[in-house]
């Protein structure tokens, strides 16, 4: 696989040579090849940059990043900081959230292993709560970049939502969103647009009204019980109402 790069790089130093550039290729022993970017009659210089001909990256570990620190091993409870908040996720460039974003998937990753290989073992899995901050993290994340690029949306386009639409009413008479889509005819030539089947009849009123108060009925209900709720616990606990008076006054 090194001959094509090869010849591909005696081809390019042949055509630099004609049109006298002062890129020329050298092998210095003991090393892959590199480009000269001095010219042959040039004093010597002790240090240079020279440029690889061809990158590969380093071996990094395998499948041991979806396994925890050995030092950890065996331990009831592993220690770990506490999780981002929205707040601060928001001080952080989109470079730095891309980065933080593989890290927690990585982890994450590594959070599942450990705890299934502790079902298997039918033994309890060391701090749970750290997958839980990974997992709180990660929802904080996406929620910064999704408030991100709401604002650049409305900056550019004034639309609200990714994809534009209107609050309409359905066959029901709910109000839903409506999101627009593409038709291959305009709409005064669509025959379903214009039956108007997506909108609601006039005799849908009557049980939207009934709707609306069943909805009221429920709200009002979970109102009357949570003010029993409170009245029996301030009966139940009075020093405790008494010191929440005061601390209200």
């Amino acid at each position: 696989w090194l001959r094509p790069v090869r010849q591909l790089f005696v081809e390019v130093s042949a055509v630099l040579k004609a049109s006298g550039s002062l890129i020329t290729l050298k092998a210095p022993a003991g090393s892959r090849f590199s480009l000269s970017l001095l010219p042959k009659n040039a004093p010597n210089v002790t240090s240079f940059h020279q440029c690889r001909l061809l990158h590969t990256t380093l071996s990094r570990r395998g499948l041991e990043e979806l396994f925890d620190d050995p030092k950890n091993w065996g331990q009831e409870k592993v220690e770990s900081g506490t999780a981002w908040t929205c707040h601060q996720l928001r001080n952080k460039s989109n470079e730095d959230l891309h980065k933080l974003w593989y890290i927690l998937l990585k982890e994450r990753n590594m959070l599942l292993t450990l705890e299934q290989a502790a079902k298997w073992q039918c033994l309890p899995m060391p701090s749970p709560e750290q997958l839980e901050k990974v997992v709180d993290v990660m929802g904080a994340l996406d929620e910064v970049v999704q408030e991100r690029e709401d604002a650049l949306r409305l900056l550019q386009t004034g639309q609200e939502k990714a994809r534009p639409g209107v609050r309409r009413r359905d066959i029901f008479g709910r109000i839903t969103w409506h999101k627009f889509k593409q038709w291959p005819i305009p709409w005064y030539l669509n025959k379903r647009y214009n039956r108007g089947g997506n909108n609601s009849l006039p005799y849908v009123d009557c049980f939207i009204r009934l709707r609306t108060e069943k909805q009221a009925r429920i709200s009002a209900r979970k109102k009357t019980l949570e003010k029993k709720k409170q009245k029996a616990l301030r009966e139940k606990f009075p020093h405790l109402a008494k010191a929440l008076k005061s601390s209200l006054v």
